[in-house]
């Protein structure tokens, strides 16, 4: 596979009036001057940026899940699209959320994770039919309902599908890891 860095980033200069405004709301709402991963090729569609960034702050910071269970789906779905930079950001985030090592590697593994309690065996069931079936059957359904309400499920799919979107992002565009970061997953035969 060619590794060359399809877009890369843009300099000021070369940058619209609606890009340097998408670059500038984004570092208002995230709070960040760091501009990188996704948000680069995003850039390309300053609109689009500014809505997807606006929908992941939700997703990241303030859904309605424990953080811990919303970094194990954001782990699920960067395994599922072998999405490197995905990968090695939110891996040290769920261990700083108190997913468990022996959790970690197996979802980067492929495999269902042994040790999983059961509000992790509740997301990952959910996680792994939505991604693999494109539909969640009803005892799991249940299961997730019983465990975070309505709310709970709809941001579960909505972290889901936001960080698919940002992962098919950054495959299509060949987003590069950070300096000094490993590729840590291995891609999935076809």
């Amino acid at each position: 596979m060619n590794s060359t860095d399809r877009m890369p980033p843009i300099s000021d200069a070369d940058m619209t009036a609606a890009q340097r405004q998408a670059v500038a709301d984004y570092a208002s709402t995230r709070k960040t001057a760091v501009f990188e991963g996704p948000f680069v090729p995003l850039l390309r569609s300053p609109e689009l940026l500014d809505r997807v960034q606006r929908v992941g702050e939700y997703l990241r910071y303030r859904n309605a899940l424990p953080r811990r269970l919303s970094e194990m789906a954001i782990l699920i779905a960067a395994r599922h699209w072998s999405q490197q930079f995905e990968w090695n950001i939110h891996v040290a985030d769920a261990a700083t959320a108190g997913l468990a090592d022996a959790v970690i590697d197996a979802i980067a593994d492929g495999r269902r994770p042994a040790t999983l309690v059961e509000d992790e065996a509740v997301v990952y069931d959910f996680c792994l039919e939505l991604l693999h079936n494109q539909s969640v059957s009803d005892v799991t359904y249940s299961r997730a309902v019983a465990l975070s309400g309505e709310q709970g499920v709809i941001d579960l799919v909505g972290i889901l599908g936001y960080y698919s979107l940002l992962a098919m992002v950054m495959n299509t565009a060949r987003t590069p890891i950070r300096d000094g970061m490993s590729p840590a997953l291995e891609r999935f035969p076809a």
